[in-house]
């Protein structure tokens, strides 16, 4: 499994990518960078790899979870409630590809930038 950093402003969020071919596809494009927005507890940005749904594709998934967002392009990062969630449920505005998962969560809610460069960990520039 890869190592990736989200670098969200001043913050950097590590993160660890499974083994699917949507997470191959995603690692093969860093580094990446792009604009993102807030959607209550997620943080969401359009990324250059365009892939449909898979069989595995979720809703709700668990906060910490970084998800390919396939009807937008765009990769997701959640923590806690969106918009569309039930109770404190992390709810997508539609389903997911569950790509990897977030090493230091607790850096999560205090995001605050909109600026995102992603990148394997451990590189520069």
């Amino acid at each position: 499994m890869a190592q990736v950093e989200l670098v969200i402003g001043q913050t950097v969020v590590r993160a660890e990518f499974n083994d699917t071919a949507t997470a191959k596809a995603i690692l093969d494009a860093l580094p990446i960078e792009s604009t993102g927005n807030y959607w209550g507890s997620e943080f969401y940005f359009p990324i250059p790899v365009k892939l449909g749904p898979t069989p595995e594709d979720v809703e709700v998934v668990e906060p910490g979870t970084v998800a390919y967002w396939p009807a937008g392009s765009c990769l997701c990062v959640f923590w806690g409630p969106t918009p569309a969630s039930e109770g404190e449920e992390c709810r997508a505005a539609s389903p997911v590809t569950v790509v990897g998962r977030v090493l230091n969560p607790g850096v999560l809610t205090g995001l605050k930038g909109r600026k995102v460069r992603v990148q394997k960990a451990g590189s520069e520039g």
